[in-house]
């Protein structure tokens, strides 16, 4: 095969045909230097979102002129790219000896065992844009290097150089065009191992292929300018490669018994019905033969698309990513002004006037596609002339699959042909042009003649329709492997970094919103995991009557979990033995104020005041010294401050001989360590046996006041749980820490937790800190859930609350479709292997629909799910080998 590219000096890209390209990658990833990062769109797109980037790509086609190309590539991924994203910023921690390895290496390997013989792909765009060229000098240069460059190769020549004049003159060229598309869709220009990369996927479907990740950041194969010339490298080795449309497959035609096999594989001279193969009108396939193996490829033509299409339906490129192998396509343009186009319109009006005229003379009359012709051409017409800038788009549109063998291509080119087909669009695998089309798939190639039958004539609104200009993308770009993008049909991985968002000025708090069993809690935990095995920290308060966040981080977190129960009191959560110097008196003071319900300006606020001060700059201060300085100054002072001091220690006492306080003023527990990055990873806060005031009591004193001493004390120790987590949580900006709160509301229910909740939604981003909460509602996640920039939806049956989730996502309430996606269509109940779908949105503004994966930890498996009856155990866990998305994601049902 020969290759179609003479030079390459940057993005420009001369060809072996005379002409000159300048290509671009679009929607591209942030460059060496971290710009020009697209802003990624997901598969759900709110209206206002969808027509701004219709009003984009009709821009972008009106800019261009002449006869641009569009490749849209599935790029393939492998295991490995995913290992690097996943492991991408976290700095290697120095593992103290009998430690084991680094927590984040079990992850990695699960997620590769995980991805492991997956056939996976993400999809790219590049736009190919010819360049004219002014002078005659230029376009004598040109000629002359295409034809040298037919003849160079049988003598043994290098090809012709490019002077610099005409380097600089092109490059001028290519300026302009990027002018034009500014204000477009995000592009950059595409680097020479790029362009050669595209070849290389050309030629390698269905076999192992170069990774586009290496030529991102690949130097190769560009022309530098030397001695007033450009000078490139040889491309020859790439074009060593066999060409053979309608090869014969081995698996499908007894090669060994066709004696002449040679023979019709390379003439055909011998009658095909007389040995055992196929006709040669059924191998409809290209043979690609490279030292890499043997690939298979199967090119349609689009030559029929439906008169007229509704928007919602017009997403053709779009409907591919549903399919379960990828799909490449490549977009032939002309692009026709609009006074050029009405043109064309009018003498098609002549012609379809004659032929009705001679019609007429006929006994059947006019047929009805005449009267359908007339009435399209007229509502071209119109459009046509409503706006000057108005260009008519001729598409020539080739969609390529392939396979390992040439059973799996043909199989995939029928149900390709089957999907456009359902939605009134006719595509034919044409024989005897597949080569023809393959070719026009390579960057630098002309259009062959024999494909303009294929033209289809849109305007460029309508034919931005098809979403051939768009790309759709749920996650981060690295960070955690979370599950699998259930909006495309091969297996996507989906990654989210909370810890990250900070660093890129996002919130990093999340909001999950569900049904009960919809797996929420699986996904926090999930999240939490990843964190602290990350190298940051999570602090999980946990109201499970069964404590399950306590069961978790005990298995996941083995050695680097600290846990405080409320109720059983094993750790002391004293603020005077917490807290150092001015933080731990203030946090003192407030508590017992709180927990008193006494004004801290009166008599008795004082005195408290006092008593916590002295006992502070004791040589042991707690809370139990407090008391005791309350009961001193009852002996000891006089008149009111006397009295006062009496009646606060006989409130204490009361107070201290709870149980539930008891972990506040028992001297004898070990206090909780907050120095998380020395003492543990995960602090899990279990507050069981807490009960709070309802909240009606709140906007009351007077109702407040009578509520029963369980309650009290539950709101003031709630009080000091917040405390701890905020400490924690600000402690360190340059260690990322994430609140856990499953079922918010609880925490909520009281100022003092929602107190915590604000102070994380508004202050969190600039201490290196972020809330995860679940709720059951998105009401629940209180007035500030705006601020959430990571969100997700499960399963909500009730229609209403599904409404709120949707909006919650940022997605329409009021879509019919997306009602029934969220109501039915996510984790429906009793179906095994759909546990743990969402949608999910993050910091891009990209939406999807995921399923999560538990990775196959034991540590993590034995205790992430709460499903009564259901909860797997280690050997269970080890043992299961399962598909890539056959996963259980539930939460406990309580």
């Amino acid at each position: 095969m020969r290759v179609p590219i003479r030079h390459i000096a940057g993005h420009l890209v001369w060809s072996t045909h005379g002409s000159v390209w300048a290509l671009y990658r679009l929607h591209p990833g942030p460059d060496a230097q971290g710009q020009r990062e697209d802003t990624m769109q997901g598969t759900y797109l709110p209206a206002a979102v969808r027509d701004e980037q219709l009003a984009k790509i009709t821009h972008l086609i009106r800019s261009l002129s002449g006869a641009p190309r569009l490749y849209g590539l599935c790029a393939q991924v492998d295991p490995g790219e995913i290992a690097l994203r996943m492991i991408e910023g976290i700095e290697p921690a120095e593992q103290a000896p009998g430690t084991g390895r680094h927590p984040w290496v079990e992850n990695v390997e699960a997620a590769l065992s995980l991805l492991d013989d997956q056939e996976m792909h993400r999809r790219t765009l590049w736009l190919a844009v010819p360049l004219q060229t002014e002078g005659t000098g230029l376009q004598v240069s040109a000629s002359v290097g295409a034809a040298w460059a037919e003849i160079a190769p049988m003598l043994g020549i290098a090809p012709v150089p490019v002077a610099r004049r005409e380097v600089n003159a092109y490059r001028e060229q290519a300026s302009r065009v990027e002018a034009a598309l500014a204000g477009g869709l995000a592009f950059r220009p595409a680097s020479p191992a790029e362009i050669v990369w595209m070849i290389q996927h050309a030629l390698h479907r269905g076999l192992p292929e170069p990774l586009l990740a290496e030529a991102e950041s690949s130097d190769l194969y560009g022309g530098q300018i030397r001695g007033g010339v450009l000078r490139s490298p040889s491309y020859a080795d790439l074009g060593q490669v066999r060409l053979q449309e309608g090869g014969i497959d081995p698996e499908l035609d007894d090669a060994d018994e066709l004696k002449s096999a040679g023979r019709i594989t390379r003439s055909g001279r011998t009658a095909w019905w007389r040995l055992n193969t196929g006709s040669p009108l059924g191998r409809r396939w290209l043979q690609v033969e490279s030292d890499a193996g043997v690939g298979y490829q199967a090119q349609l033509a689009l030559a029929e698309c439906p008169p007229a299409v509704g928007q919602d339906a017009a997403d053709l490129f779009a409907q591919l990513e549903l399919l379960d192998f990828p799909v490449d396509y490549t977009v032939d343009l002309t692009l026709v002004p609009a006074e050029k186009a009405r043109d064309q319109v009018r003498r098609k009006k002549n012609e379809l006037v004659d032929q009705a005229d001679q019609y007429d003379a006929r006994p059947t009359g006019m047929p009805a596609s005449l009267a359908e012709a007339a009435r399209d051409l007229g509502e071209l017409d119109a459009r046509l002339s409503r706006t000057s800038v108005e260009v008519e788009v001729q598409s020539v549109t080739v969609l390529t699959v392939w396979g390992p063998t040439a059973a799996v291509c043909d199989a995939r080119a029928r149900a390709l042909a089957a999907l456009l087909g359902g939605a009134d669009y006719r595509a034919v695998r044409p024989a005897g042009l597949q080569e023809a089309l393959f070719t026009l798939g390579l960057p630098g190639t002309v259009r062959p003649g024999v494909v303009r039958e294929f033209t289809q004539h849109q305007v460029s609104e309508d034919w931005a329709l098809g979403g051939a200009f768009t790309t759709a993308e749920v996650g981060d770009p690295n960070g955690m492997f979370l599950g699998i993008d259930l909006d495309s049909g091969t297996t996507r991985p989906v990654m989210i970094n909370v810890a990250d968002a900070p660093k890129v000025d996002a919130s990093a708090s999340m909001g999950i919103v569900g049904d009960l069993g919809a797996g929420k809690s699986v996904l926090q935990k999930l999240i939490a995991e990843a964190v602290w095995a990350r190298g940051g920290c999570a602090i999980c308060i946990d109201r499970t009557p069964v404590r399950e966040w306590a069961s978790f981080a005990r298995t996941a977190a083995r050695g680097r979990a600290q846990i405080i129960d409320a109720a059983r009191a094993e750790v002391s959560i004293d603020p005077l033995r917490m807290f150092d110097g001015p933080e731990g008196r203030h946090y003192a003071l407030s508590y017992l104020t709180l927990q008193l319900g006494i004004g801290p300006m009166s008599t008795s606020g004082e005195v408290l005041h006092h008593a916590v001060e002295q006992a502070a700059a004791g040589p042991a201060p707690s809370m139990h010294r407090v008391l005791e300085v309350l009961e001193e100054m009852a002996a000891n002072e006089a008149g009111k401050r006397q009295d006062a001091a009496t009646t606060l220690a006989g409130l204490v006492r009361v107070v201290a001989t709870n149980s539930l306080a008891r972990m506040v003023f028992d001297p004898t527990l070990p206090p909780v360590r907050l120095d998380a990055s020395s003492a543990s990873d995960m602090i899990v806060i279990t507050t069981t046996g807490l009960k709070l005031p309802p909240k009606a009591a709140f906007d009351k004193p007077e109702v407040l006041h009578q509520q029963p001493l369980e309650a009290l004390i539950g709101r003031a120790v709630l009080y000091l749980i917040a405390a701890i987590a905020r400490q924690t949580a600000f402690e360190d900006p340059e260690r990322f820490t994430a609140v856990v709160a499953d079922e918010l509301y609880w925490l909520t229910s009281s100022a003092e937790g929602t107190a915590l909740v604000h102070e994380i939604l508004h202050d969190g981003r600039k201490h290196g800190a972020g809330l995860l909460a679940g709720s059951h509602d998105a009401e629940e996640l209180g007035p500030d859930r705006g601020l959430m920039a990571y969100r997700a939806l499960a399963r909500t049956t009730d229609r209403e609350r599904a409404r709120r989730g949707l909006e919650f996502v940022g997605l329409d309430p009021s879509d019919a479709a997306l009602v029934r996606l969220v109501t039915t269509g996510l984790s429906p109940v009793g179906q095994r292997g759909r546990e743990g779908e969402f949608l999910l949105t993050c910091p891009r503004q990209n939406t999807g629909r995921i399923k999560v994966s538990i990775p196959r930890i034991a540590r993590i498996t034995t205790s992430v799910t709460t499903t009564p009856g259901r909860r797997p155990s280690a050997a269970a866990s080890a043992a299961d080998a399962g598909g890539a998305v056959n996963v259980e994601s539930k939460e406990h049902v309580g």
